[in-house]
This record gives C-alpha cells, sequence and structure tokens, in this order.
C-alpha cells in the first residue's frame, strides 16, 4: 500500500506568513486498531485530486477544496488539515518517512508544510507562470523538482526556497514528475507525447525516449530504480496504454500493457512479495483499474 500510494496516484524567500490565511487544522494523533471502528468525516470536502505515502501509516493527499489532509491508513481520521493555496491543490508528494509535506496547486506555487507545525508553511516556492503539474522530492527532502503548463522544470532548495534552476522546453507541458531513487535523476511525463530523464545536477534532458501517438499522462519509478513507468490518454479503445521503459544503458522500450479503453490516469509498480511475480497498476477513465505482471504484460 505504501508504494501503490506513492504513484497514485517539488526565487529564494523568507516570507511572513499570516495566520489566518495559512493555517494548520487540527493535530497528530495516535493511530491504531483501537481507532478503526470510529465514524470520521471526509478529509476533503471537494474531489480529491492526489495522495501519497508520508509514513507506514499515513497518507497525505490534495483537493479541489484548496487543502492538504494527512489521514491514517489504520483508522481512516483525518489527523491534520493544512489551508493556504488560493487554489485547487494538483499534486502532493513527501519524502517517504519524513515529517515534510509538500503541495503544488493551480495558484501557480508550491508550498511546503512541516507535520507536527502549528502555523502555515515552511516554505513557499513561487515562480512559475501556470498551474504546477508536477512535483518530486529528492529521497533526503533536501531538494525539489516542480514542473508546469508554462513549459518549465524547476529545481529548489527546500531550506531556503531558492530557485537553484529552470529549465525551458517549447510545447512541454507538464503532466507529472517522480525521483530515481537513490539517483539524481528525475522522470517527467509531458503532453507533447514524450518521456523524459532529467540530470538534477545541472538540470538538463539526459534522455528523451521515443514519442508516442498520445499524451503522457503519468510515470512512476521501480524501487531499483532500473524501469519506469508512462501512461497514454486515449479513446474508444485508441491509445490508454502502460510502457514500461529500460532505464539502464539500452534504455528502451520494454513492454505495453493494453486493454484500457479510456485514458490511462496513473501507473505505479506493486510492492514485490517473495512468491509474486513483478507487477505494475494501471487506472483509467473507463472506471477501471487493473493490474498486470511487469514481464508478460499479462493481467492478474
Amino acid at each position: 500500500c505504501l508504494l501503490l500510494a506513492r504513484a497514485m496516484g517539488k526565487l529564494q524567500s523568507k516570507i511572513s506568513f499570516h495566520t489566518t490565511k495559512y493555517r494548520a487544522d487540527g493535530s497528530v494523533g495516535q493511530t491504531g486498531p483501537a481507532a478503526a471502528s470510529q465514524q470520521h468525516s471526509p478529509a476533503h470536502t471537494d474531489a480529491v485530486t492526489s495522495v501519497a505515502a508520508l509514513k507506514p501509516d499515513l497518507c497525505v493527499s490534495g483537493g479541489r477544496d484548496k487543502s492538504v489532509a494527512v489521514s491514517s491508513w489504520r483508522s481512516g481520521a483525518a489527523l491534520r488539515r493544512f489551508i493556504g493555496h488560493e487554489r485547487e491543490v494538483t499534486k502532493v508528494t513527501s519524502a517517504l518517512d519524513s515529517n515534510r509535506v509538500f503541495s503544488a496547486s493551480r495558484d501557480k506555487t508550491v508550498m511546503m508544510w512541516e507535520l507536527h507545525r502549528t502555523s502555515g508553511p515552511s516554505q513557499h516556492f513561487p515562480g512559475h507562470d501556470l498551474v504546477v503539474t508536477g512535483l518530486a522530492v529528492s529521497p533526503d527532502a533536501s531538494q525539489l523538482c516542480t514542473g508546469s503548463r508554462d513549459n518549465t522544470v524547476c529545481k529548489w532548495d527546500t531550506e531556503t526556497g531558492e530557485c537553484l534552476g529552470r529549465a525551458a522546453i517549447s510545447r512541454n507541458l507538464v503532466t507529472h514528475l517522480c525521483w530515481v531513487p537513490g539517483e539524481p535523476y528525475v522522470i517527467q511525463t509531458s503532453e507533447d507525447k514524450t518521456t523524459r530523464v532529467w540530470d538534477s545536477r545541472e538540470l538538463q534532458v539526459a534522455h528523451t525516449f521515443p514519442a508516442k501517438q498520445h499524451i503522457q499522462t503519468c510515470c512512476d519509478v521501480s524501487q531499483d530504480g532500473r524501469y519506469c513507468l508512462s501512461c497514454s490518454s486515449g479513446s474508444a479503445g485508441h491509445g490508454a496504454e502502460a510502457t514500461l521503459w529500460d532505464l539502464r544503458q539500452t534504455r528502451g522500450r520494454v513492454c505495453e500493457y493494453k486493454g484500457h479503453f479510456q485514458t490511462t490516469t496513473s501507473c505505479v509498480f506493486l510492492p514485490r512479495g517473495p512468491t509474486l511475480a513483478p507487477s505494475i497498476a494501471t487506472s483509467s477513465s473507463d472506471s477501471t483499474v487493473k493490474v498486470w505482471d511487469q514481464n508478460t504484460a499479462g493481467r492478474g
């Protein structure tokens, strides 16, 4: 569940935040089986747009209600709610097992929240000209990469809020970002139908996979850093496939997973058990979630 949530589906500023505009509601309480029978209000008052793992028993979500919520896997309770964005939250992420949460929004900004902080966001990352649609944090949470429909990818220092780099590519409307575990590379999908590998050190494109026939909507990276997934828009059975790419020296297409009838909205590598074959999962606008054998593209 931890890895599944991770995909299902990051100007220097020292800003003084006004607590009536930016606030954190609630507190982090105890979680566990004892609370499982309790009834809880929904974490959001409108559609949930993004969810990610925070800790083994906590997840973070963002919604059209402009809020970010931290919830318990075990009890279902919303333990914390962060308010500060002026428009819909588009993406959320965190460095696993950290106390830092990052949120992107249609208000063109990204904010960093501390799980135990009682006031507003601990850092603010302005700088994009349009909605922020991609968000990836380095494993040590020291750096953040963000992407936008303004065709740019930016790199930030999470401690200072300083923009460390900004790269623009024509027609590169970013749809998703994810950081390769243990590496300085970031995977990015785009409305220009490509999947790119960025070297975060110089913020340069290290590799671009061959363009697909449809918009690439989402991406994920395997825990060993050897493979990445991307998935496509589509309709009436055309497109809507997921594609497995090799991140090693060959950097070629390994496999395609076809079966959805509408846009595939997200894709994720599933945790591998001792007796389970490597598997992936995809979700689609056709109202289905499919689980695939990673090696054979057979559906489970």
